[in-house]
């Protein structure tokens, strides 16, 4: 498990912010005016959520980052991953359960020219979620899950390059004790210099 923890956090992180930018440009509310057109207003993600598209790609960056850092940063990593998943649920809560008139607000002044919030609220008939704002919300507690779990499991996280720091150190300390095994080359370096390698 702990050698696929990277692997878990990276994905999630990435699919969190897939999920959220592709939501931003749907339909997450439709709404009913009182009096008006027979068709509804649609509200995309990026109007119901002003916050929406900047903070998954944020989270698109901190997956893409959190493959290559070290252990600090990884927990900075995972500490913004929380904070961006925690923002993001509580917002998009909102949209799905509850809708407030400032989910559409925007729509509903830009095809009427009427604004305020009692005013807004008083044209509207009804509204209806789709199932956007519940799917980018499932993604985003996953978001805010893989911000703990890259904090609790950072520290036993390998990487290529602490492999690679640890191979090195061990040749360097191998060749500082001269005990490393002799290949070919060192053979033919030892006849050169008059020395039976088979010694």
């Amino acid at each position: 498990m702990i050698r696929r923890a990277r692997l878990i956090a990276v994905l999630t992180m990435l699919l969190a912010g897939a999920i959220g930018v592709i939501g931003s440009t749907q339909t997450w509310v439709v709404v009913t005016l009182v009096q008006g057109a027979g068709e509804g207003l649609l509200v995309p993600g990026a109007d119901a959520v002003p916050v929406l598209t900047p903070l998954s790609l944020a989270a698109l960056a901190l997956g893409a980052a959190l493959s290559i850092t070290g252990l600090v940063v990884r927990h900075i990593f995972g500490a913004l991953g929380l904070a961006i998943g925690g923002v993001l649920v509580a917002l998009t809560a909102q949209v799905a359960f509850a809708t407030p008139v400032s989910a559409y607000a925007a729509t509903v002044t830009a095809a009427t020219g009427i604004t305020g919030t009692e005013s807004v609220a008083a044209l509207v008939g009804s509204t209806a979620t789709t199932v956007w704002p519940f799917l980018t919300l499932v993604v985003n507690v996953l978001l805010l899950a893989a911000g703990v779990f890259t904090i609790v499991t950072a520290r036993r996280w390998s990487s290529s390059a602490d492999r690679r720091y640890r191979a090195a150190a061990a040749n360097a300390t191998v060749d500082a004790s001269g005990s490393r095994p002799h290949d070919a080359i060192d053979s033919w370096d030892d006849l050169s210099r008059g020395d039976d390698p088979t010694a």
